[in-house]
């Protein structure tokens, strides 16, 4: 997908919403009732949008919505592309590369994922300090458009410090809330931080490839989010990663993965993930 491309998007999508974004949110498997509640809402089709890709996957709404949070506007990816779904990596990440032309400055990427370790459990949030990619793939691939970025962009800080310290202890506030209020009796920690690995997919890794990962220092495995934050990065955006674990990888327990109970955990966990979202934005808004 070309400069001239993410412009045409860019511009249809201002022809429905035109107001000024200071955030866009991608949610994934299970999570997209946040987009719910936003007020003055316009949600626009992908199908509607020039040169966007379609959503085929159960979970995933296909669908932009921009509206209001906290008197903030905000842009959500209510369902995002997958590489496993047969779209080519420009496809993939086409969203991102509009979300940049739209001058947003700021992309939080959620994902529901899977642990590699016994210690993150069911229901839990990772806050994703850094990641693997073991996609076989870079979004970069290709010839360089310095209209959207360098050739060689640096990785070293794909996610944005200050944005993790913001998650962080607006995680540990709204902890705190829940346990006064009789909801958490043992102020479990809402959030705490890991390292985020991208395979393709779509098949669910063997225990053989969980105990390879965990080797590697990887905390929770997925199928997505990497391609988006490195395109968000080469474009010079901030980006903080939150992963919903919704379930052990593969050989942790006996039980076998099913991606029906991937998006019911998600949507268990919706409740505090939305309020925890909501929280972030309104921080974020006013640094």
């Amino acid at each position: 997908m070309n400069y001239e491309n993410a412009v045409e998007a860019a511009d249809y999508i201002k022809s429905k919403a035109d107001k000024k974004i200071s955030i866009v949110l991608v949610l994934g498997s299970g999570l997209g009732a946040f987009a719910d509640e936003l007020e003055k809402a316009v949600a626009i089709p992908y199908e509607d949008i020039p040169h966007f890709a379609v959503s085929t996957v159960e979970g995933h709404a296909g669908k932009l919505v921009i509206g209001d949070i906290g008197g903030i506007t905000v842009a959500v990816q209510q369902g995002r592309f997958h590489y496993y779904e047969g779209y080519e990596i420009g496809e993939v990440v086409f969203p991102l590369r509009v979300f940049g032309v739209l001058g947003i400055e700021t992309a939080i990427l959620t994902n529901a994922a899977g642990s590699v370790i016994t210690s993150f459990k069911q229901g839990r949030l990772m806050l994703i300090r850094d990641h693997i990619n073991m996609m076989g793939v870079s979004p970069l691939r290709g010839e360089n458009d310095d209209r959207f970025g360098p050739r060689f962009p640096d990785m070293t800080a794909v996610y944005d410090v200050r944005l993790q310290q913001i998650a962080i202890e607006e995680a540990q506030a709204l902890s705190q809330e829940r346990h006064e209020q009789g909801i958490d009796k043992k102020l479990t920690p809402i959030l705490r931080r890991g390292v985020y690995c991208a395979l393709s997919g779509p098949n669910y890794e063997t225990p053989a490839e969980i105990r390879m990962l965990r080797m590697l220092g990887a905390t929770a495995v997925g199928m997505s989010t990497v391609p988006e934050a490195i395109v968000a990065r080469h474009q010079g955006m901030r980006v903080l990663g939150i992963s919903c674990i919704t379930n052990l990888g593969a050989g942790i327990t006996n039980e076998i993965i099913d991606h029906e109970e991937v998006m019911e955990m998600g949507r268990i966990v919706g409740g505090k993930f939305k309020t925890l979202l909501a929280r972030i934005v309104g921080r974020i808004s006013g640094q």
